[in-house]
């Protein structure tokens, strides 16, 4: 077919991914990004192996590499600091390949670098999108193209004016995301989840150069923060966390949600990454799903006859994989939200056959 004329709202990782992986196929690519410049922050990423697997195919995964710090072990403890489940990641994703850490920025910087020279255009909000095609901008102009993506998010204006919704669903889980330095903090290394009661629980991922990730959540009937200080949620949780907490002042909120509906594609529209099927972080697989979908996206927009074609195939590929990675998450929360002692219990006897569990069938490509 002939080369079609792509329109990627949203330059966050999935639309920038996608990016990297239509110029790797000869296509010329527009991309309009809401806000009035590149977005930062200070949130960092776990990267699962399929994750990895997906940078490395995308070309992007040795520089990746040289940012991000490999993940070779993860521990389970309750809020104390004991001991509930300890394994190396290699046990759950075998030659799939290595786990990685970094953070957001990085990660959001190898793909500028990437799709350098792509026509990037800021300031530039999506009012409307219509079934032929048409893009309305808030600024009145409108423009046409064979195939729109939107990669802009759980809140997509792509997925409100084209698909007329759902609303995301609340999970009933805030979360605080925040870096520290750790060159004075003892006890963290690779991958620490700490479970408390109320469904509470802090994660420390170890970035590497003296930083650490951390990422504390806790179940609430409502998506509003808490008033006070969130960190005095946390107040009983054992050493390292009061520490890192003293550096978590001024963390990025957010309620979670996640995308409700497994249709992600229209003629000449498609969603892709949280603008399709947002998550939970249970498994952290939302940036996963993100790079698999462009690359699915890319190669069926190379091989088939047309776009309807390749949209039609990308949404039966997907679903499945995707609908997958949603189920494991809703078991996972349900589990955190177990009595604590049978939940301790449960993790101690079979902690790891889990998560292998919920891995095994990511091993294959997507």
């Amino acid at each position: 077919m002939d080369k079609p004329r792509v329109l990627v709202v949203g330059a966050g990782i999935s639309g920038l991914a996608l990016v990297r992986a239509l110029m790797d196929r000869g296509l010329a690519v527009e991309v309009v990004e809401r806000s009035a410049d590149w977005q930062t922050s200070g949130a960092g990423l776990y990267l699962p192996a399929n994750a990895v697997r997906a940078l490395y195919r995308l070309g992007i995964g040795d520089e990746v590499a040289k940012r991000a710090e490999r993940v070779v072990r993860q521990r389970l403890h309750d809020h104390r600091g004991r001991a509930l489940a300890e394994f190396d990641v290699s046990g759950i994703w075998g030659d799939v390949g290595d786990c990685l850490a970094i953070s957001r920025n990085d990660l959001h910087e190898v793909l500028r670098t990437a799709t350098a020279g792509t026509d990037v255009r800021f300031d530039a909000e999506v009012s409307s999108v219509d079934a032929e095609g048409t893009v309305t901008f808030a600024d009145g102009s409108m423009k046409s193209y064979d195939l729109i993506v939107g990669a802009d998010g759980i809140h997509s204006a792509v997925r409100r004016s084209a698909f007329g919704g759902p609303e995301p669903r609340f999970l009933g889980q805030l979360c605080w995301r925040f870096l520290a330095e750790d060159s004075e903090i003892a006890g963290i290394s690779d991958w620490t989840g700490r479970l408390g009661s109320g469904g509470r629980g802090f994660l420390t991922v170890q970035l590497g150069g003296g930083r650490v990730y951390c990422y504390a959540d806790v179940n609430s009937p409502h998506p509003s923060a808490p008033d006070g200080d969130w960190r005095s949620l946390f107040a009983d949780f054992a050493a390292p966390v009061p520490q890192l907490l003293e550096q978590g002042a001024d963390a990025h909120f957010a309620a979670l949600y996640e995308s409700v509906g497994a249709d992600w594609t229209r003629p000449h529209i498609v969603l892709i990454g949280d603008a399709a099927h947002a998550c939970s972080p249970s498994m952290a697989q939302g940036g996963a799903m993100a790079l698999e979908d462009a690359l699915v996206l890319a190669e069926l927009l190379g091989e088939e006859d047309d776009v309807t074609a390749a949209l039609t195939a990308f949404q039966a590929r997907r679903a499945d994989r995707v609908q997958w990675v949603l189920d494991q998450n809703h078991r996972r929360d349900k589990a955190r939200k177990l009595p604590t002692p049978l939940r301790n219990l449960t993790f101690r006897l079979v902690g790891e056959r889990l998560f292998k569990a919920n891995h095994a069938p990511l091993h294959t490509l997507p």
